[in-house]
């Protein structure tokens, strides 16, 4: 796959995904306010992706700071970070990694400020890499999950394109295809930005993997006829009760899913999960142009005038939920406890 982000000199290189599959083009990011707008503008997006975007973002916006001390250089990353950190509300990665980069400025008041730049630099690197080995585990851990020979519905993209690289949900799909199986993927087309359609079937074209798209309201027929094994998606955030923030259509998905006895799986690094939220009801959901529902590449496809709601991602309820797959394992219900042992294992290796 190509590569979704990468530092070319002091500029940020992000591939383009609004243009996908049509051209392949990267736009030129030149500063921290360049990142925010890609972000919002869903030239870059999956809760992971935008996570690494982020940290990058705040590396670049952190070597225009000119401050005589750290006192200002810290006030000043405080803004530019709280900026980031507003771009998109639901996907908790973003807030993850401003966090982290706000941590290590912390940490760095006794080092040059030319240093610290430096530093975050050096992390935003080191974020891109472990992102990218995150998803290899995941791809690893959930591919004893996929049977030989079996049908995978998915809705959205979770792969190469919403991560540092490899995916979560496709790197699932990768993983199985890399073990020798013989497996075929149904691409919900997901609309209204057709990422199912756009990237999901172009990543596993690249990779050899066969897929079918299918119309999102298509799905639960497929599930009836017996020709779906599993449901494997990403998420953008998840509740400390295991309900989990995702593409609009997600929810319905797992409700088919369950009604028709198939397995629903959500595959995720530790980063989406959001211990503080105590359920769904909780998740932030953003609310997006409507012209993104009436408008297909800026052309009107409805009656003028017509009004449009656009949720961009809807709330899954835990118990449709098989299994929440991590890059520290499976996690079963009850959710509460399972999630919760997950950062106390990461704890304890952190102490070794």
């Amino acid at each position: 796959m190509h590569p979704v982000i990468k530092w070319d000199n002091n500029h940020i290189l992000l591939l383009d995904q609004r243009r996908l599959p049509l051209s392949i083009r990267y736009l030129t990011c030149r500063n921290y306010r360049d990142i925010i707008n890609a972000i919002k503008r869903m030239a870059i997006r999956g809760a992971p992706a935008i996570g690494v975007a982020a940290a990058m973002g705040l590396a670049m916006g952190s070597s225009a700071i000119r401050a005589r001390n750290f006192d200002a250089f810290r006030r000043r990353f405080r803004e530019i970070a709280d900026e980031m950190a507003e771009a998109r509300p639901t996907a908790v990665n973003l807030r993850w990694a401003v966090e982290r980069m706000s941590a290590l400025v912390d940490s760095c008041s006794v080092i040059p400020l030319d240093e610290i730049k430096q530093t975050l630099r050096r992390e935003s690197e080191i974020i891109l890499a472990e992102d990218i080995d995150i998803n290899k585990r995941i791809g690893r851990n959930g591919e004893a999950l996929v049977p030989e020979g079996s049908t995978i519905l998915t809705h959205c993209n979770a792969g190469a394109l919403a991560t540092g690289g490899y995916g979560t949900a496709l790197g699932i799909v990768r993983a199985a295809h890399e073990a020798g199986k013989s497996i075929r993927v149904f691409a919900d087309e997901t609309r209204p930005w057709l990422q199912g359609l756009r990237l999901t079937s172009f990543e596993l074209m690249e990779d050899h993997i066969p897929v079918h798209v299918i119309a999102d309201n298509a799905a639960g027929s497929f599930m009836r006829r017996g020709m779906v094994d599993l449901v494997i998606t990403g998420a953008d955030r998840i509740a400390a009760n295991g309900d989990a923030a995702n593409k609009i259509g997600t929810y319905q998905v797992a409700v088919l899913a369950r009604e028709n006895s198939i397995p629903f799986y959500i595959a995720a690094p530790l980063s989406t999960i959001d211990l503080s939220i105590k359920n769904g009801e909780n998740i932030p959901i953003e609310e997006r142009d409507p012209s993104e529902i009436t408008h297909i590449n800026g052309r009107m496809i409805g009656p003028r005038g017509v009004k449009a709601i656009n949720p961009s991602f809807d709330i899954t309820p835990a118990k449709y939920i098989t299994a929440i797959i991590t890059e520290k394992g499976i996690v079963r219900p009850p959710y509460l406890a399972g999630l919760k042992s997950l950062f106390t294992t990461e704890a304890q290796s952190a102490q070794r």
